[in-house]
C-alpha cells in the first residue's frame, strides 16, 4: 500500500477524499493515454504511486479559480465530548 494513502494529510491538502479520488482519476487517465510524468519515475513505480508523488510535490492540483468545485475550508478541530 502507498504509505502517504495512510494518512489523512493528503485528504486535506485537497480538501476531501472524493477531490482527493477525482484528481487521481483524472491524472492517472491522462498517464494511461500517454502523458509524461512530471517527477521522477523510478524503477518498479506503478502509475499510482506516480499520481499520489505528484500531488505530494505540489506539480498538480485541483484548479479551483476554473472550475466550480469550491475552495476546501479550513479545518476546524471540534472540542472533544465528555
Amino acid at each position: 500500500m502507498i504509505e502517504a494513502l495512510k494518512s489523512d494529510d493528503l485528504v486535506y491538502k485537497v480538501g476531501g477524499r472524493f477531490k482527493l479520488t477525482a484528481l487521481i482519476m483524472k491524472r492517472w487517465t491522462e498517464l494511461l493515454e500517454g502523458s509524461r510524468p512530471l517527477v521522477e519515475r523510478t524503477e518498479g513505480m506503478t502509475d499510482m504511486e506516480v499520481v499520489i508523488q505528484e500531488i505530494l510535490d505540489d506539480k498538480i492540483a485541483i484548479d479551483y479559480d476554473n472550475s466550480d468545485i469550491p475552495l476546501p475550508e479550513k479545518i476546524i478541530s471540534i472540542p472533544e465530548r465528555k
